[in-house]
């Protein structure tokens, strides 16, 4: 799992940065002579708005819709966007994210302090209006498998 904060700077998107992380990942994998494909996730912050509420709560925030770059612990780390716009917005966002596209799972990071209710509808609203264009759907088959492993 590749959370929303990485200890590099090159001047390359995060997205990016974490695309170059897990296919280095796949490959030590696969050159380490497992037979079967390791499962990858990456995290984001995505906030639909989809009601006035959304767009009060989570509406364009200078500085958030983009990565931004800082020092922590001495190395300079790259923080990942955090994606707050319409749905249609959100589902070219996310499909131009490099990571997002090279991960089985995108995990959303969302803000616990707000409470239940609006957890689920963040949830809800990620999982109506946005998942089903990325490619998701409801498991109702059992466990999920990663993608099959292919010679570099």
């Amino acid at each position: 799992m590749s959370s929303t904060l990485l200890t590099e700077a090159t001047g390359a998107s995060f997205g990016d940065l974490q695309a170059e992380q897990i296919e280095r990942y796949r490959a030590a994998f696969r050159e380490a002579g497992h037979t079967h494909a390791p499962r990858v996730s990456v995290s984001r912050s995505v906030f639909p708005i989809v009601t006035e509420q959304d767009r009060m709560l989570f509406g364009a925030r200078p500085g958030e819709s983009a990565d931004q770059v800082g020092i922590i612990d001495g190395h300079r780390s790259t923080f990942g966007r955090t994606y707050t716009g319409e749905p249609d917005q959100l589902i070219e966002q996310l499909q131009a994210d490099a990571a997002v596209q090279a991960a089985d799972t995108l995990m959303l990071t969302i803000p616990s302090q707000a409470g239940v209710d609006l957890n689920l509808h963040i949830l809800e609203s990620f999982a109506t209006h946005v998942a089903p264009a990325l490619g998701w759907a409801p498991n109702t088959e059992g466990p999920v498998q990663g993608d099959p492993v292919h010679p570099l």
